[in-house]
């Protein structure tokens, strides 16, 4: 693979790694001549009679890399020429033969994948380890703004960033209601702002078999100033001039994906289309680069003995393992911030050889009275709401006094109830004592 000799500009934070760039030739590729030609036909059976230049841009190479591939197919007598004007090849209309389309059913039938050619493995495994999440700068300046919403000690926010910069998995716990999974996304937001750029490919080719990488519900597209003229795509721009970035490739955000009680061990393994004969990648593999939230640990569709056991290795190899059908296995970088959260007993949840590979561990526990008095303030900012320290001294007397643990998210549920209340009678919003003594009588009483 080759690479930009200088990072692309970014805003401040991390720098974005260098980008991969445009191959000049059918070997600058990475993929083999037969493979291209499959794609060829393939592309051409779907989308029908297709000129050379717009050949080059769905395949997202340039037309000098699939000139010899194209030339093979005439010569071959696959495809044919169907006219052009006189730019040249890349002006041609190709369309398929009998036997180009009879050629192009079989590769159809081996795999259906149209689209972006893909990167080889070992090009997507380079990068990867060119944009790593171990040694990111984080400073407390840096990481303040994703947590400006929140309202915690000192000693918890001094915690997290040491956690971001080792790159290693976080192990977040306490009781419900603490701000626990508000503490993990802004973990992620800091990623996907100051993190830096990456580059993913559409997919990659690991002997002879395609997976697609890039997901555009999960991914999101870092947006760059074009360096072409108005009016010309970045792509088309790419194709025709050389040292730029290889369109293969897409600049993203470092990914932040979240996923709860829906996970299973299903999810991550390589999900295979048996109808197209190709592969998706599973959910954590997308998350190289960035962040990976599994919250509610402990309450997934597999135990949590199972997850653990299926990831201790790669926890502290730094790579994993996928298997294609056939049951061969390659090795892929296992390269994400992994995040758990729960408000289960970690005791109950993993054993001491678990929670050894887990590097950084973050209690969320409930806040003192100082810390709630902010969270119910801003609460009350944020609704419009007038500040009433004689409703919070209420909820202490009759509730977090008497045994219940106060939680930071009571602050806005109560909140919200006194603002529903007020709106039903059709007066204005306002909180007093005896407002809040109506809504926690039917929020906290029944769980008290």
């Amino acid at each position: 693979m080759t690479l930009a000799h200088q990072a692309m500009p970014d805003w401040d934070g991390n720098p974005t790694p260098e980008a991969p760039v445009t191959p000049e030739s059918l070997k600058e590729s990475g993929l083999p001549s037969g493979f291209i030609c499959d794609m060829l036909l393939r592309t051409i059976y779907t989308r029908g009679t297709m000129l050379g230049r717009d050949l080059a841009q769905l395949l997202c190479l340039p037309f000098k890399v699939i000139r010899e591939p194209l030339k093979y197919l005439k010569d071959d007598k696959s495809i044919q020429v169907d006219g052009g004007d006189l730019v040249g090849e890349v002006s041609y209309k190709f369309s398929l033969t009998d036997l180009g389309r009879k050629r192009a059913q079989d590769a159809m039938d081996q795999c259906a994948y149209v689209g972006p050619a893909p990167v080889p493995l070992e090009d997507y495994v380079e990068q990867c380890y060119r944009q790593t999440v171990s040694g990111l700068q984080c400073y407390p300046e840096l990481l303040k703004a994703p947590f400006s919403h929140l309202v915690m000690q000192e000693s918890m926010f001094n915690n997290i960033g040491p956690a971001i910069i080792s790159g290693r998995s976080v192990f977040v716990f306490g009781p419900p209601g603490n701000g626990k999974t508000a503490m993990a996304r802004a973990i992620g937001d800091f990623m996907n702002t100051a993190g830096g750029a990456i580059y993913i490919p559409y997919a990659f080719v690991a002997d002879g078999n395609v997976v697609t990488v890039y997901d555009p519900s999960l991914h999101v597209i870092d947006d760059v100033a074009s360096e072409y003229p108005d009016g010309v795509d970045a792509t088309v721009g790419g194709l025709m001039n050389s040292g730029t970035m290889d369109p293969r490739w897409v600049r993203i955000r470092r990914p932040v994906i979240v996923t709860g009680g829906e996970l299973n061990l299903s999810m991550l393994d390589l999900r295979y289309n048996a109808d197209a004969n190709f592969y998706q990648a599973p959910i954590h593999f997308k998350a190289n680069g960035g962040v990976f939230l599994i919250d509610d640990f402990g309450r997934q569709q597999c135990s949590p003995k199972e997850l653990l056991n299926r990831w201790i290795l790669p926890l502290e190899d730094r790579h994993d393992f996928l298997t294609v059908a056939s049951g061969k296995k390659f090795q892929v970088p296992f390269e994400q911030l992994i995040i758990f959260s729960t408000n289960l007993d970690p005791k109950d949840l993993v054993d001491d050889a678990f929670l050894r590979r887990i590097r950084h561990k973050v209690g969320v526990l409930a806040p003192t009275r100082e810390v709630y008095d902010k969270i119910f303030a801003g609460n009350c900012k944020r609704l419009g709401m007038n500040f009433d320290l004689a409703s919070v001294d209420y909820l202490y007397e009759r509730y977090y006094n008497r045994g219940r643990s106060p939680r930071a998210s009571d602050c806005r549920d109560l909140l919200e109830i006194v603002q529903s209340i007020c709106r039903y009678r059709r007066q204005p919003v306002h909180l007093t004592r005896d407002l809040m003594i109506e809504a926690s009588a039917s929020f906290i009483a029944e769980f008290a």
